[in-house]
């Protein structure tokens, strides 16, 4: 367990599911003084669901940093997010029920990190998904959970292993972009208007989450939006 050495942690965690379900990864990182990728951690999970991978990668952190130490956690998954912040209390009023009466999905996986939040200190960040410009942490985490689904192996800074390899589902920087010491430069100088006409769409070949907030799945049609891959009816 990652002690006490630093006043705040930064860190990013995703799981990634390849069909959803389908051969499926968590992966969590952990910043250095100077916002960084530092200590990260990813390991497969067989054939699961994107939600479980979701959750699995938060527990695997939340286990891992000693729980004394403030954190900040950026994810890209609103429906974990959610889950343990927004649903958890109600859910456990109705005895482990939703709204609409139905059993919670994946309650061991939330009542274990509900378990994991009590008495420390953490603030949830949610952030896109898939962005040119996007958290650079996040991006670290979403690439570990994806090579962890594909080769189904464990990996991570303690066991030596190299920076995961681009996602092949997230693009790259415009050309002539501003890459921005802090990562969130612009591909366009603000106010310039998107171009018309009719875009260009093909089959998402992973699943993958729209600007707008919702997921879309593998083999649906997906369009390039301005800040990445979505829907076509939200570019």
């Amino acid at each position: 367990m990652i002690g006490v050495v630093v006043e705040r942690i930064i860190a990013a965690c995703d799981g990634a599911s390849k069909g959803n379900p389908g051969p499926a990864g968590w992966g969590w990182v952990i910043a250095d003084g100077g916002g960084e990728p530092d200590r990260w951690e990813a390991g497969p999970l067989g054939t699961a669901t994107n939600n479980v991978a979701e959750l699995t990668a938060l527990e695997r952190l939340l286990t891992e940093v000693d729980p004394a130490v403030p954190m900040e956690i950026r994810m890209d998954s609103q429906y974990a997010m959610k889950a343990v912040t927004t649903w958890l209390p109600g859910w456990k009023r109705k005895g482990w029920k939703t709204a609409a009466g139905k059993p919670v999905a994946n309650q061991e996986l939330v009542v274990r990190i509900d378990a994991l939040l009590g008495g420390r200190s953490v603030e949830f960040r949610y952030v896109p998904a898939h962005q040119a410009d996007g958290d650079r942490l996040n991006d670290f985490a979403d690439r570990a959970a994806s090579q962890a689904a594909l080769t189904q192996q464990p990996a991570g800074s303690v066991r030596g292993s190299a920076a995961p390899p681009p996602s092949p589902d997230t693009p790259k920087k415009p050309r002539g972009a501003s890459s921005g010491s802090g990562g969130s430069g612009s591909a366009a100088p603000s106010g310039t208007r998107a171009r018309s006409g009719p875009a260009r769409t093909l089959k998402a070949k992973y699943p993958g989450r729209c600007r707008c907030g919702r997921s879309y799945a593998a083999g649906e049609t997906i369009t390039k939006n301005s800040d990445g891959w979505g829907h076509p009816d939200c570019r």
